[in-house]
């Protein structure tokens, strides 16, 4: 997969990524709360269907940003006893409840007053104020989305990726989110911004409700897919050849290992990973002593930077030994 190859060539920038992704969710946050309050004055003052389908797009957004946050804060806390593998997979938790907010408080409001409007009456609309803060909402998620596009780019183009396909299945759920809840913004804008224009074109309000809907639908979308994402890496999916070989590459390099016949390899947490590896050491030592160099590896294996946990366990004597070519 595109992300495994992006993951372990992160290996080594995890802090700055975190504090590249919770500058992201916080310029997302700031930028929605404004334009969340904004939308909601026009939507009352004009009747609008579309500015309703945005301001809940923009409240919707804004929450979710609170629940990034959280995400980040709590994906940070160092492992303890209670949690050998750290608190990375709470990212994935917090951000599987934003991504149902967005679903929830976005796209069902917007698609049910959509259709509600659009069989309705309409009434009057005050265009006028629904372009100036359309054109102030587009200014503020573009700054968002320059924001997240460029943490987006810049690892895309370190790894040689299409930023649309790291972003998509990188490991880092916060900027995934942001990234695509701004682009959704943006989109969702030039939606509301016809629906209104055609309105006051033609004089018929059901394009403005339609409008409503469109965006709705998009914002389900945005957060089928998000919750689907979340979801497969909580329940640990499969990393792909890529990942499984740097680190099979990486255990071997390690002069104590002299075969590995099993690997397992998840991630618990943004470019974090738990290992679990059938190895078989050098030398010829007692039970007692292969032990405690069992330990001992384990702790040294650990400090590498994209392995929260390693777990190694004797390799049986007649089981093939793996080869990071052989790893397709």
């Amino acid at each position: 997969m595109a992300q495994d190859q992006a993951e372990q060539r992160a290996a080594g920038n995890g802090s700055d990524d975190s504090s590249e992704s919770m500058l992201t969710v916080v310029v997302a946050l700031a930028a929605n709360g404004l334009l969340a309050a904004a939308k909601t004055f026009v939507a009352v003052i004009t009747g609008s269907a579309a500015m309703v389908a945005e301001a809940a797009h923009s409240w919707a957004d804004t929450g979710n940003e609170v629940f990034l946050l959280v995400a980040e804060r709590t994906g940070r806390k160092p492992r303890d006893a209670a949690h050998p593998r750290g608190y990375g997979r709470s990212t994935y938790i917090w951000s599987l409840v934003a991504a149902f907010g967005l679903f929830s408080a976005g796209a069902v409001v917007s698609v049910w007053h959509g259709v509600t409007e659009l069989f309705g009456d309409g009434g009057e609309n005050s265009y006028l104020a629904s372009y100036i803060v359309l054109g102030i909402a587009f200014v503020l998620e573009g700054t968002s989305f320059l924001q997240a596009s460029r943490q987006v780019s810049g690892a895309a183009k370190r790894f040689g990726l299409n930023p649309f396909r790291y972003v998509s299945e990188t490991s880092n759920p916060t900027l995934r989110a942001v990234f695509f809840e701004d682009f959704s913004a943006l989109l969702g804008l030039v939606i509301a911004a016809v629906g209104i224009g055609l309105h006051q074109l033609t004089g018929h309000h059901e394009y403005d409700a339609a409008a409503s809907v469109l965006i709705g639908l998009l914002l389900a979308g945005v957060a089928v897919f998000l919750m689907r994402r979340n979801m497969e890496y909580l329940l640990g999916e499969d990393q792909g050849p890529d990942v499984r070989r740097r680190v099979l590459t990486t255990l071997l390099a390690h002069p104590a290992i002299d075969r590995i016949t099993y690997l397992h390899v998840e991630f618990v947490g943004p470019q974090r990973l738990f290992v679990v590896a059938a190895v078989d050491l050098t030398g010829d030592d007692d039970e007692p002593h292969l032990a405690v160099r069992f330990r001992k590896l384990e702790s040294e294996i650990e400090t590498d930077d994209l392995i929260e946990d390693a777990v190694l366990t004797l390799a049986p004597p007649d089981e093939p030994a793996l080869i990071p070519e052989s790893i397709r």
